[in-house]
């Protein structure tokens, strides 16, 4: 029996129902009730609330370990994690399936060191695992992450190289190593085929999408006014700017054949992800230019 949370997020969604197509047993970890999951045993249970877990990892094998991303405070995604590993010992689980995130290491700024953190403590869990570490993923160009100014310009401060993978390739490594397809053990980062400059990104949206798209991207030192004058927190915005001056200084562009070397095929490319979803990536006035 697998038990996944984040079983309703992007990458959990994608896994869910691959699981459920090849008929593979798994039960989904849900906060509230009437929370559907097609293919799943659905069981109750917060990861906020240790108290509500036994039951949920009771006869469990393996675990798919993902929760919502750290913005604008870490401490309560660690805490639910770490709750999440501590029942996985406690019930005897045999191994975790983390997903984490390119770059992370313990002491760096949101994410890197919030998923450093929580590695570490599975690493000293005593538990199996395997650690997927994607990078930026794609779907962010349509769950609204992404940013476009009013004038539907891309908006991006990162000023380094970006390898964005798609969600579906990092459920499919999930499904791999879930399943026995791939072997389990080590961490893998995830990366899609190419790593794209902002002005790349840019041309590549503006190709995809039929119309001319504008690069916006101020420089570090003028980030940390801009966010905090559009309403960002200002804890979040100093690891926001020390995130984005990793990345420009290359955390997210290295390319690995990991995709591949998991799954047996190819990462998607994000000209064929943009070509995929053109429809459904809009350039309207966000909240952050409010």
């Amino acid at each position: 029996m697998i038990l996944m949370t984040g079983a309703t997020g992007t990458i959990g969604g994608a896994l869910a129902r691959r699981l459920a197509a090849a008929g593979v047993p798994f039960r989904a970890l849900v906060r509230r009730e009437g929370v559907l999951v097609p293919g799943a045993e659905v069981h109750l249970g917060d990861l906020d609330d240790p108290a509500t877990l036994p039951e949920a990892f009771a006869g469990v094998d393996q675990l798919f370990l993902n929760t919502s991303g750290p913005y604008p405070d870490e401490e309560p995604v660690i805490a639910q994690q770490l709750a999440a590993i501590d029942a996985a010992v406690a019930a005897g689980v045999e191994h975790v399936v983390k997903v984490s995130a390119v770059g992370a290491h313990v002491g760096g700024p949101m994410p890197f060191g919030t998923h450093g953190k929580i590695e570490s403590h599975l690493a000293e869990s005593g538990l199996a695992w395997t650690v997927l570490r994607p990078n930026t993923v794609m779907q962010n160009l349509v769950r609204g992450i992404t940013v476009f100014t009013p004038e539907g310009d891309l908006f991006e401060p990162f000023g380094g190289r970006v390898a964005h993978v798609d969600a579906r390739d990092v459920a499919d490594a999930a499904f791999a190593v879930l399943t026995g397809a791939a072997p389990r053990g080590g961490a893998h980062d995830l990366t899609g085929p190419d790593a794209l400059t902002a002005a790349e990104l840019a041309a590549a949206l503006s190709a995809g999408l039929g119309r001319e798209v504008g690069l916006v991207q101020p420089a570090l030192d003028e980030l940390g006014p801009i966010l905090i004058g559009r309403g960002m927190p200002e804890s979040y915005v100093k690891h926001f700017v020390r995130t984005a001056q990793l990345v420009t200084d290359g955390a997210l562009a290295e390319v690995t054949t990991a995709i591949a070397d998991l799954t047996g095929h190819p990462p998607r490319s994000l000209d064929a992800f943009i070509a995929e979803h053109r429809d459904l990536i809009r350039n309207p006035e966000s909240s952050f230019w409010g």
